[in-house]
């Protein structure tokens, strides 16, 4: 038996419920074998209201760890946090140079519960070094509106225009993530391929335990992509296994509650209607 065989360039999150563990156990429920390559470890203090602590890796060490996973023969890869331009340059050349087409990028900027920008730099990092390369690229509503040089999106419409403008930039598909934020009856992500606009719709779900469901989406896009579904059937799996995911969140403690990874496989998934827009 051979597993197709995954690769997450992330960060580790301690307390388990995003970054590299969120996405190791995306890909297990998928059925590919995941690898890493650590960018940095982030802490929760719990002695300062689980304020977060960003701990960078040496570039060499990161490096050394994404030449080894690219070895292998890795059939999908996908980015989480990057902190700083040096790390995006790395990663955004090892893709180029390894020729994975099935490149999954999260444009990560800011930890949950954080609301400073990592790296103000990185944005245009991403723009010359990552977004060349994605197969798929995930932003919410910020990250959208910085790729696109704009406000962040507040509608449908706005949300079309980014996305329009991040595909000029290179990206193949945009998807980007609205989700409740919207003002919207559905909790809502907009799907562009370049030529057509998808609303992928599921009913919103009453839950703030929701940590680490942009990773769980992005790696669940990227073990589709590896098992060899079109970039439109993964998404809209995607959406489902989160979606699922998010119904199922539970608290770790006073301060978070992720989305629960194995929630499809064991009680199912919302609907997903998919619709021209």
């Amino acid at each position: 038996m051979s597993l197709k065989k995954t690769l997450t360039i992330a960060g580790s999150d301690t307390s388990g419920g995003a970054g590299i563990q969120a996405d190791l156990k995306t890909f297990q429920e998928h059925g590919t074998y995941g690898m890493t390559a650590l960018t940095v470890v982030v802490t929760m203090d719990p002695d300062k209201y689980w304020a977060h602590g960003v701990y960078s890796l040496p570039v060499e060490v990161l490096d050394a760890q994404i030449k080894t996973a690219l070895s292998t023969g890795v059939d999908a890869v996908k980015t989480g946090m990057l902190a700083t331009e040096e790390v995006i340059k790395t990663a955004g050349e090892a893709i180029k140079n390894a020729g994975t087409t099935n490149v999954v990028i999260d444009p990560v900027m800011v930890c949950k519960g954080e609301d400073e920008v990592l790296n103000p730099g990185n944005t245009d990092a991403m723009i010359n070094y990552l977004l060349p390369y994605a197969a798929v690229t995930t932003p919410n509503l910020f990250e959208a509106g910085q790729l696109a040089g704009m406000k962040t999106p507040q509608t449908v419409e706005e949300m079309k225009q980014a996305a329009q403008k991040i595909h000029a930039l290179g990206a193949k598909t945009i998807v980007i993530k609205g989700g409740r934020a919207l003002p919207t009856d559905k909790a809502l992500d907009l799907f562009y391929d370049g030529t057509t606009f998808y609303a992928l719709e599921t009913e919103k779900i009453a839950s703030t335990y929701n940590h680490g469901a942009g990773c769980t989406f992005a790696a669940s896009i990227t073990a589709n992509l590896a098992n060899g579904m079109t970039i439109k059937d993964a998404v809209v799996e995607a959406k489902e296994f989160v979606a699922a995911a998010i119904a199922k969140g539970w608290a770790l403690n006073q301060y978070v509650g992720p989305v629960m990874h194995g929630a499809k496989s064991r009680y199912g998934a919302p609907t997903v209607t998919i619709r021209e827009i």
